[in-house]
């Protein structure tokens, strides 16, 4: 389960990057927060 958790975060991480990268900064920082907030060391949603 924390493998899948993982890569969620990692994708939601590198799709933030993006919306950033395509000047949508407010998509891009939910996204990248999300992301953190989802992954490892984060705060475990399912917890």
């Amino acid at each position: 389960m924390e493998l899948i958790l993982w890569f969620i975060s990692v994708v939601l991480v590198a799709a933030g990057i993006l919306a950033l990268f395509r000047q949508r900064i407010l998509w891009g920082i939910v996204l990248i927060i999300g992301g953190l907030l989802v992954g490892p060391g984060g705060v475990n949603v399912l917890s």
